[in-house]
C-alpha cells in the first residue's frame, strides 16, 4: 500500500470479468487489489480469482472488502484473504484477524474511532466515505496530532492529478479508488487495455504527487 499508494476495489458476480480486470491492473501497475464482498455467493467467486491471482500474479496481495463481522472475515481468510477491509470499525474482526496475523483496514470517521482502531492493532485506517467525512482537510487536520496514523481514504478519490495531490498532501497513506477507476462502462465494454492505461496513469501521477 505504502509502495505503490492505490488500492483498487471492484467487485462482479462473473469470476471471468473479475480476472480481467485483476490482470488489467496489475499489467498497470498494481500490487495491492481490494474484491469487495457483495452479492450473493462473493466468497466463491473470491476463492476462484484468489487461486488465479496466486499462479499467475506471484507479487499481487488480494484482499477482501465490505466485510462487516467476525464470521466473514473468517471465511474470507479461510479463502486466502490477504488482508481484510471493514467500512466499519467492529472489534470482533480484529479480534479474528490479528489472531490470524492478516493486516486489517476498519473504516472510521472520526478520531475516537481512528484512535480506538490502533488500539486494536489497525496498521492502516480506512476513512470512508473520504469525502463526505471531510475530505482532505480531514486527513490533515488528523495527521497534525497523530502523525503516526497511516489513512486511506476510499470514496471520493479520483484517478486526477488535481485530486491525487490533494489527498497525498494532505497526508494519505494510500489511496482506494472504486468506479471512478474502475467504471461500468469499461467494463460493459470489456476495454481492459484502457483500464491497463488508467491504471498505469494513475499510478505515474501518485509517483509524481507524492515527489512534490
Amino acid at each position: 500500500m505504502a509502495e505503490t499508494g492505490m488500492v483498487p476495489v471492484f467487485y462482479h458476480a462473473d469470476v471471468e470479468v473479475c480476472r480481467q480486470v485483476l490482470k488489467a491492473c496489475y499489467d498497470g501497475g498494481v500490487r495491492v487489489f481490494e474484491f469487495t464482498n457483495r452479492g450473493d455467493f462473493a466468497h466463491e467467486t473470491f476463492t476462484q480469482l484468489i487461486k488465479y491471482a496466486r499462479a499467475s500474479f506471484p507479487e499481487l496481495m488480494l484482499g477482501v472488502g465490505s466485510v462487516v463481522d467476525a464470521p466473514t472475515a473468517a471465511l474470507y481468510i479461510q479463502c486466502g484473504a490477504d488482508f481484510i477491509v471493514s467500512p466499519v470499525l467492529k472489534e470482533d474482526v480484529a479480534i479474528v484477524c490479528n489472531r490470524r496475523k492478516i493486516m486489517w483496514a476498519p473504516g472510521c470517521g472520526s478520531l475516537t474511532e481512528i484512535s480506538r482502531a490502533e488500539e486494536l492493532g489497525a496498521e492502516v485506517i480506512k476513512i470512508f466515505p473520504a469525502q463526505q467525512v471531510g475530505g482532505p482537510d480531514f486527513i490533515a487536520a488528523i495527521k497534525g496530532p497523530c502523525p503516526w496514523t497511516s489513512i486511506m481514504p476510499t470514496g471520493g478519490v479520483e484517478p486526477k492529478e488535481e485530486n491525487l495531490r490533494a489527498w497525498f498532501a494532505a497526508g494519505a497513506h494510500c489511496v482506494g479508488m472504486g468506479s471512478q477507476l474502475i467504471s461500468k462502462d469499461l467494463i460493459a465494454t470489456q476495454d481492459y487495455s484502457r483500464l491497463e492505461e488508467l491504471t498505469r496513469t494513475a499510478l505515474e501521477t501518485i509517483s509524481k504527487v507524492r515527489k512534490k
